[in-house]
């Protein structure tokens, strides 16, 4: 990506689709949250699929590394480190 310098947006993810419910529980797990994942079936589904084409970073040769979970561990554990900092600057 050091070299790409067009201006449209490309889309960044693994190419694989994951239920919502799927990534609740992965969020969950994460966080520590042991509470009930409640969904409101009156409401609309939305959109059944939400996989991102990526086959425009595939052809520059740009391939996930970090598996979904490690990635929102990561930023999760870099998100309560920043925020801890945040507030210790504000005291």
């Amino acid at each position: 990506m050091e070299h790409y310098d067009a201006v449209e947006p490309l889309n960044v993810g693994t190419g694989q689709d994951l239920p919502i419910a799927e990534l609740a529980r992965i969020i969950a797990g994460i966080v520590d949250y042991s509470g009930e994942i409640r969904y409101d079936a009156s409401k609309p589904d939305g959109t059944p699929r939400k996989l991102l084409d990526v086959s425009r970073m595939s052809a520059l040769g740009w391939k996930a590394e970090i598996p979904l979970r490690q990635g929102i561990a990561e930023t999760y554990k870099w998100y309560r480190g920043s925020a801890t900092e945040c507030l210790k600057t504000r005291s």
